[in-house]
């Protein structure tokens, strides 16, 4: 090679060919730095500003409205009869007191009735009830005006409770209630997403400075990673007026950002260090940015749109929580998107060979880039390759072993009980036990029409005669009932003395829908009735939630198979990519199930087991991990495919691309896990069981799937990989004809 053609490689100016948009993106970026940086500095700048000035719209009681129970409080707030929410100041002896001080709990009582008169949002303040026990009194706080503003007003009003609380120590003074609950969730969840930014970011960096064994190598993708965060965090507040949000938003998309983020930059820095480490780093910084970002920025490309396709599917389910969470998420993954192909080709160019400095000592030789696959997966991948059915089946076995537990999966929507035991959740546990009247209700609304409208009030009063005969509906509480000024209109509010979540609660919601309201209220003719209340709420959600997981897992694996399948041009491809899929996660629900619908490690990992796993969770689960699998089997398959279009047989193609693969896949499994086990430490349950099964999902992508299933089920296929269009016909592997070009200069 002359001097002009050692130039021309070095500088990346080798004959150009037509690029696809992500190459010619990532090279103006790499060729215009400070642009791309000041543009995606600017970028981060007004999402976040344009986040700040719009506000979160927060997801009110109308936003979690589903089946009838959604449909009930539609027609009783259409008339008018809708009752408002109430908060409740519950005073009850003082903890290590056996018994209540009297004069003291008298004395709160008529304090928090004095300070909580004509406060914000409080239309009404009811007289001190005394418990059946004589053990607490409770005040009753009848809200008005809407969901939003009552939340602003709600710290004002846990002011005046905690200043009742200071003026009389004798006794415990504590607010509960929907809105209190909820602020005291956020703040707790607020410092727990602090706590999970304390432990993944020093530890991810502890692992990326392993994997790259240079502190400014390490640096990147951790500035990508945040950076996206915060814009996303930005764009979330503008959706929440699109889909409110449900206060868990910032949370998922931390550990969305961080994960795809690092993995994303993980596996373009490393293509750029193995292309500088193929031709003895006589390649160009441009050639090699050029050459990464027509592989792994092709394989970014692919695998983000799939995970912001399987994330999608969550939009199928119609419900405020997945609309809201799944906005959140995608809006990240796009972002990671947009910066790998923009920010980190400009970062690396203004580096250059800076980003490998400061080499760390012993570390930085271990792991230096290298062009080769290296010994470790080679060895790792010798039974697979050698005997592929026995590595198939001992792959599958373990899995539908780990998997089998699922079968038992006991799922239950209830609030309360998965919430962090905050101050306003400890207040309520203490007000059920004293109040028992305060337990599960049931509001039963009836519509007639303009001719039956004398009817409705004798149904009415039929339904409330017939439900004091029923045990499971006898309670301290006198049934309520309320007609609109139309008459059209009624309402009854039943109440039993069991728990939300007991099954006597659940037997008397099944008594009055299917047994008490046809039998009165449902007579009238033309009526229409539905039932609401706390134990209706929950049962709809999840029959909701239920309805709508084969319509969500169709659309994932449907969405997921095409987007392989147009990738790679190959049905066996994407039928293996979305069946191994389907294997992760069929084992990390088992692995879930065996966890946490049992105590045997509640204490290790600092939870209460009441033997159920939170409805939302496998959704979750599910969606997630297929984006995050079809991320890693993206990964390889590109890298399979590189090798076979180089001459290589299916055999050695499955071995270079898996072994080449296999690091960044393993590394980016570390950082994952890293960011996943964080949420383990939260206090809110549905966290705890979502952060645990991405953990072991991903475990068990690497150890079994990419080690044992994969390369065995791909050599099993290999006369048929490429179907239907064969290898030939398919288009040439992204950046195929980059390397051939510089190889050819050289």
């Amino acid at each position: 090679m002359n001097r002009h053609e050692e130039r021309a490689v070095r500088t990346g100016n080798t004959a150009p060919r037509p690029d696809r948009l992500s190459v010619r993106v990532a090279l103006w970026s790499a060729r215009h730095p400070w642009r791309a940086i000041g543009g995606w500095l600017l970028l981060v700048v007004v999402c976040l500003a344009l986040g700040s000035m719009a506000g979160t719209r927060m997801a009110d009681s109308v936003d979690y409205r589903v089946g009838e129970a959604g449909r009930a409080e539609e027609l009783a707030a259409a008339a008018g009869i809708l009752d408002p929410l109430e908060e409740k100041v519950v005073i009850t002896p003082r903890p290590g007191s056996s018994s209540l001080d009297e004069p003291a709990a008298r004395s709160a009582a008529e304090d928090a009735v004095r300070r909580m008169t004509g406060a914000p949002s409080v239309a009404q303040v009811a007289e001190p009830e005394r418990s059946p026990t004589g053990e607490a009194l409770l005040v009753t706080l009848t809200m008005k005006g809407e969901d939003a503003a009552i939340s602003e007003d709600v710290p004002a009003l846990l002011e005046r409770t905690e200043a009742v609380q200071k003026a009389h120590p004798q006794v415990q003074v504590a607010q509960t209630g929907h809105f209190s609950m909820g602020q005291g969730v956020s703040e707790s969840m607020g410092k727990d997403l602090a706590t999970a930014e304390r432990i993944t970011l020093p530890l991810t960096l502890v692992i990326l400075m392993v994997v790259f064994g240079a502190v400014i190598a390490a640096g990147v993708p951790l500035v990508l990673a945040l950076s996206a965060v915060g814009a996303a965090m930005g764009l979330s507040q503008l959706f929440s007026h699109l889909f409110p949000s449900v206060g868990a938003n910032n949370s998922l998309i931390l550990l969305m950002g961080m994960a795809v983020g690092v993995d994303y930059s993980l596996l373009f820095l490393k293509r750029v260090r193995e292309e500088r480490a193929r031709t003895g780093a006589a390649i160009g910084d441009e050639a090699a940015l050029r050459i990464a970002a027509a592989t792994a920025g092709h394989s970014v490309v692919v695998s983000g749109w799939a995970v912001i396709v399987s994330l999608g599917a969550l939009f199928v389910v119609g419900d405020v929580v997945f609309s809201s969470l799944a906005i959140s998420s995608i809006a990240v993954v796009a972002i990671v998107l947009g910066a790998s192909m923009t920010l980190l080709p400009a970062l690396l160019n203004k580096l250059g060979r800076a980003i490998d400095r400061p080499r760390l000592p012993l570390i930085g030789r271990i792991t230096a880039g290298s062009s080769g696959p290296g010994t470790l997966w080679p060895r790792l991948l010798r039974p697979a390759i050698r005997r592929p059915r026995a590595a198939l089946a001992t792959g599958l076995l373990l899995i539908a072993a780990l998997a089998l537990p699922a079968l038992g999966m006991q799922l239950s929507s209830t609030e309360v009980s998965t919430l962090p035991k905050v101050d306003a959740v400890q207040a309520r546990d203490r007000m059920m036990a004293q109040f028992p009247s305060q337990g599960a209700d049931y509001l039963v609304v009836v519509k007639t029409g303009t001719e039956h409208r004398g009817e409705l009030r004798g149904a009415l009063d039929d339904l409330v005669g017939r439900a004091g005969q029923e045990p499971l509906l006898r309670s301290d509480s006198e049934a309520v009932t309320r007609v609109a000024e139309d008459g059209g209109t009624g309402t009854v509010r039943l109440r039993t003395p069991y728990a939300i979540d007991s099954e006597e609660a659940q037997q008397a919601l099944e008594q009055i829908r299917n047994g008490l309201v046809p039998q009165t209220a449902g007579k009238v003719p033309g009526a229409e009735t539905a039932v609401s209340g706390d134990v209706a709420r929950n049962a709809d959600v999840l029959d909701h939630q239920m309805n709508a997981l084969p319509w969500v897992i169709g659309a994932v694996l449907v969405l997921s198979f095409l987007v392989m399948l147009i990738a790679f041009r190959s049905a066996p491809v994407a039928l293996v990519s979305t069946l191994l899929n389907v294997a992760s996660a069929a084992g990390a629900l088992g692995l879930l199930v065996l966890v946490f619908q049992s105590d045997w490690v509640q204490n290790q990992l600092d939870y209460d087991s009441d033997g159920f796993i939170v409805s939302r969770v496998p959704l979750f689960l599910f969606v997630i991990l297929f984006g995050l699998s079809t991320d890693y089997n993206v990964f390889m398959m590109s890298r399979i495919k590189e090798a076979a279009l180089a001459g290589r047989s299916t055999t050695q193609a499955v071995l270079e691309g898996v072994s080449r693969s296999g690091g960044v896949v393993s590394g980016g499994a570390v950082v994952m896990v890293s960011v996943f086990v964080s949420f383990m430490f939260t206090d809110l349950l549905e966290m705890k069981q979502l952060g645990f099964g991405l953990c072991v999902a991903v475990i068990l992508d690497v150890v079994i799937i990419r080690i044992l299933v994969l390369p065995a089920a791909l050599q099993l296929l290999a006369h048929r990989l490429w179907w239907p269009g064969g290898l030939a016909k398919s288009a040439p592997a992204a950046g195929t004809e980059h390397r051939r070009e510089v190889r050819t200069s050289l």
